[in-house]
């Protein structure tokens, strides 16, 4: 991509999120039906009309690029550029009538994430980054921690239930850092971007809750792997750290399979 369009994508994007922020503010502690989708998960409407409006921004703006969508999956690309939408993430916070849900857009180059977007509307935070330009959030700059010691460190997860085989890899991380919360989904990446927390980690993860966080952790100055260290958003897991932890947590997680 010429650097010359990152202004332009960027400006976009920012945009795009915000206009889905307020589709989802406008449902967001209503009370509205909520449904189940085959993998027990939760659905509203305001999923569906938040991602209703980012594809229709796409595709009037960049009408030959591709998208992938939680709620309506993939449109191939005529480009080599491919949109990831999450038009909530967090439902389960969502539907709970918690403000940390986020809407998360990314563009993909290839296969590979060069802009991410954490929009967070009912708590007023947006967390964004382009390749080689530097994390904002909401306008400022923004960088990870500089905790380097795990004992010093918070760790957060989205969820007790979700770690399987992973479990003992996420009770060594309880056992070795100083606080442990659930301050997760996407809001915990943006606390890790912003130097609010320092550790991250998730073992499920689909490619529209990944694709946002590489370019957004470390143009912060840290880092987005899976739990074997390797830096992709394929893997369906993800783990960020500040950077200066990634070693001392990998020595914890890559043992698990």
């Amino acid at each position: 991509m010429a650097e010359t369009s990152w202004p332009t994508f960027l400006e976009f994007a920012l945009e795009a999120a915000w206009e889905a922020g307020r589709i989802t503010l406008g449902y967001f502690q209503t009370g509205m039906q909520v449904e189940r989708k085959s993998d027990n998960t939760p659905l509203t409407i305001a999923d569906q009309l938040a991602e209703q409006k980012l594809r229709e921004m796409i595709t009037r703006y960049w009408p030959d690029h591709g998208i992938v969508g939680e709620e309506y999956g993939r449109t191939e690309p005529n480009s080599r550029y491919t949109w990831t939408l999450d038009p909530i993430d967090g439902t389960k916070s969502f539907v709970c009538g918690v403000p940390t849900y986020a809407n998360l857009l990314a563009l993909l180059d290839g296969e590979q994430p060069v802009l991410g977007v954490i929009n967070l509307p009912a708590i007023n935070e947006m967390v964004y980054a382009v390749r080689g330009g530097g994390c904002y959030w909401n306008g400022r700059r923004c960088h990870v921690s500089q905790v380097d010691q795990l004992k010093e460190a918070v760790v957060l997860t989205s969820g007790l239930n979700y770690f399987g085989a992973k479990q003992a890899a996420w009770d060594r991380l309880v056992n070795h850092t100083y606080i442990q919360r659930t301050w997760g989904d996407a809001y915990g990446y943006a606390l890790v971007a912003t130097g609010r927390a320092d550790i991250v980690v998730d073992p499920a993860m689909y490619l529209w809750d990944a694709a946002p966080l590489p370019v957004i952790m470390e143009e912060a100055g840290g880092t987005l792997t899976d739990w074997q260290g390797n830096a992709t958003i394929y893997s369906y897991e993800t783990i960020g750290t500040n950077g200066l932890l990634l070693d001392q947590v990998m020595a914890l997680t890559k043992t698990d399979h």
